[in-house]
């Protein structure tokens, strides 16, 4: 395996640590800006619905254009989001440096794995994609909560500032170790999207994006969630995230083995199931209990949470790749955007849910997205069932 993917990974754990980063950051950015926490979740909105459309539609635009130029470009572009994040003095222009950071974002995503590809060959292509979104993973156990850590010390804006630092490092060693003339193919957005109609690739596409809506309606307002519903403070939440964070890797490492040994359907259902059961004890637990107990239990439940959520996203790639395993590079993009416009929807309608109740309420209306889930997942397998039936009888 050619080592030079292992900054490709490098490159999609800082674009994806801002991502994740700000469910602890919302409150003193809210502070500073003279906004609300709901409002503040726009920035969580924008970065995500700007990732899952950079994805697809600048990649198009990119065409066959020298990977090399265009990974670095990306992420260039992207320390230029988070320096204008770390320096701005309205909330517009946070707003705006999210839609750059996530456009540039998803084109790196995009580009990192094709390039990935291009490095380790077709025979090892499963490898060196799952070792490119392990950046994300590695977001969530490490980044989200070094950053937490540092907005603890420094405030909000030298998070931004030290995520800048760790893209230009990382796009230096890109320039000097990735090889020149790995060009990319030319595909336009029909073909892109064409392999939604793939038979059963579209509904599981629904199934990531409800899974995606439910959790980031809690994951994203967890600061509200732990310091206004569980009584925690402000420091708490740097350990929340790592502690989320290790179960996120369990579940991630675990997945892939689980999908082998049972099928990725049963580790899909029971994530599903799992998330479920999550979202209710997190909101009759806040409802119920006392302060002291509540936030004993968002304490308890963060590494399982962490598990049963980061069990989910291998699984449900591994039933996509199944479906249409020729055109794999194009099903996962897809679901990497269905991925974003999850975070992106769950965010938005959490932030609704916020400004109309108790932040305990979020667990209530996060339990019906998994339950939907269930439906098109199951839906949908009766569909591929039928289709099967059908293709032996004739």
């Amino acid at each position: 395996m050619d080592k030079r993917i292992i900054w490709l990974a490098v490159g999609s754990f800082t674009m994806s640590t801002v991502g994740f980063v700000f469910s602890s950051l919302l409150p003193s950015i809210a502070a500073d800006t003279h906004t609300t926490i709901p409002r503040s979740g726009h920035l969580i909105t924008l970065f995500s619905l700007s990732y899952a459309i950079g994805a697809p539609l600048l990649s198009a635009l990119a065409g066959a254009a020298d990977r090399r130029r265009l990974l670095v470009t990306a992420m260039l572009v992207f320390v230029v989001g988070n320096c204008i994040a770390a320096m701005s003095v309205s909330f517009t222009t946070l707003l705006l440096a999210q839609i750059v950071m996530g456009m540039a974002s998803g084109l790196f995503a995009a580009t990192a794995q094709a390039a990935a590809v291009s490095l380790a060959g077709p025979e090892h292509r499963a490898l060196a994609i799952s070792i490119v979104v392990g950046g994300t993973t590695f977001a969530v156990a490490l980044g989200a909560p070094l950053g937490a850590l540092i907005a603890a010390f420094w405030g909000w804006r030298g998070t931004f500032g030290a995520v800048a630092l760790l893209g230009l490092t990382c796009a230096a060693v890109l320039w000097l170790r990735l090889p020149r003339g790995l060009s990319g193919t030319k595909l336009t957005m029909s073909e892109r999207f064409g392999a939604i109609g793939r038979p059963g690739v579209a509904s599981s596409l629904m199934v990531t994006f409800l899974y995606l809506t439910g959790g980031f309606m809690i994951i994203s307002y967890l600061a509200p969630l732990a310091i206004d519903g569980a009584g925690l403070s402000q420091l708490a939440l740097p350990g929340l995230l790592l502690a989320f964070g290790v179960g996120a890797v369990i579940g991630n490492l675990s997945s892939g083995y689980l999908a082998d040994r049972l099928g990725a359907t049963r580790v899909v259902t029971a994530s599903l199931i799992s998330a479920l059961a999550v979202s209710l004890m997190i909101a009759f637990g806040l409802h119920f209990l006392t302060r002291d107990l509540a936030g004993l239990l968002l304490i308890g439940i963060m590494v399982p949470w962490g598990i049963v959520g980061w069990a989910f996203p291998p699984a449900q790639a591994s039933r996509i790749v199944g479906f249409a395993p020729e055109v794999a590079h194009l099903t996962l993009s897809l679901n990497a955007s269905a991925i974003y416009l999850g975070i992106a929807t769950g965010t938005a309608i959490g932030g609704r849910v916020l400004e109309n109740t108790a932040a305990a309420d979020l667990g209530f209306f996060a339990a019906l997205f998994p339950v939907a889930s269930l439906a098109v997942l199951y839906a949908g397998l009766r569909s591929h069932r039928r289709r099967l039936a059908t293709a032996a009888a004739e």
